[in-house]
């Protein structure tokens, strides 16, 4: 039996796994792949240079791969990637890249993605994170792995979102958010840092303890950017249980711009 509904428009050229099903009326462009396992729901537009990996769920209502909406983009071959086994809820709007950047947007693997969540051309996040209802991410956003993103978080073009961090609902990001912080607000301000959920993902109390000292360098202790780049480094040789994540933090530090700075 075809997994395919009658009243779908597959474009001959495109490259679906025969273990793919497609819902009623939703279109699909001749430049889609799409891998095993994947079901797409009904009245999805899915366009443009698209690439969907395995056993994703994308519910009914989604646009994906559209044009940029930016006025520079004229035509080029850019691309919207979709990684394995994510869910994709309800009126979501993932646009292709722009030639201007990485000419990619790209979602990764196990991401919880729910309603009417907007990624623009050139956004890149990572694994494992979940965006809620109306989650919004203008162009170039970078998100990391596990990233909570609560309900109306809307983000500036070429914000960077660090591994671990959370935002409270209708946070407003106008500056980079590091690995692991919490915060809230329009503008968002930094509160704390992500401790509950690096509990629930098994680290050790020795580890979390390690991004409290950090988080107290960084916030706690009124030091200047580069005096806390110092401090947190140093934590590294007295405590070598954080050194991984000395190394993420000063790693995104290190690539923060004059015109974005950190939450504070």
């Amino acid at each position: 039996m075809s997994l395919i509904h009658a009243t779908a428009i597959v474009d001959p050229a495109a490259e679906l796994d025969s273990s793919v099903s497609v819902g009623p009326y939703t279109v699909i462009g001749p430049h889609v792949k799409v891998g095993a396992g994947t079901t797409i729901g009904p009245h999805c537009v899915i366009e443009g240079h698209t690439t969907i990996g395995r056993d994703n769920r994308i519910f009914q209502f989604n646009s994906l791969g559209a044009i940029p909406q930016d006025k520079k983009y004229a035509g080029e071959p850019c691309e919207l990637i979709i990684g394995d086994r994510n869910t994709i809820r309800e009126f979501c709007t993932f646009n292709i890249g722009s030639p201007g950047d990485l000419g990619k947007t790209i979602l990764g693997n196990d991401n919880w993605i729910m309603a009417y969540v907007h990624l623009a051309h050139d956004c890149v996040v990572g694994d494992h994170t979940i965006f809620a209802n109306n989650s919004q991410l203008a162009g170039h956003v970078h998100v990391g792995d596990w990233v909570i993103l609560g309900g109306f978080t809307v983000a500036h073009q070429f914000v960077r979102i660090g591994a671990h961090a959370m935002t409270a609902m209708s946070s407003v990001l106008l500056a980079d958010v590091p690995p692991f912080v919490m915060c809230q607000g329009q503008p968002a301000a930094a509160r704390s840092m992500n401790f509950e959920g690096l509990r629930r993902r098994g680290w050790t109390p020795e580890r979390i303890s390690g991004v409290k000292a950090i988080h107290k360098a960084l916030y706690r202790e009124d030091l200047t950017l580069d005096a806390a780049r110092q401090k947190i480094a140093e934590l590294a040789v007295s405590r070598p249980e954080t050194s991984p994540d000395v190394a993420m933090m000063l790693s995104f530090l290190e690539q923060l711009t004059p015109q974005r700075g950190i939450v504070r």
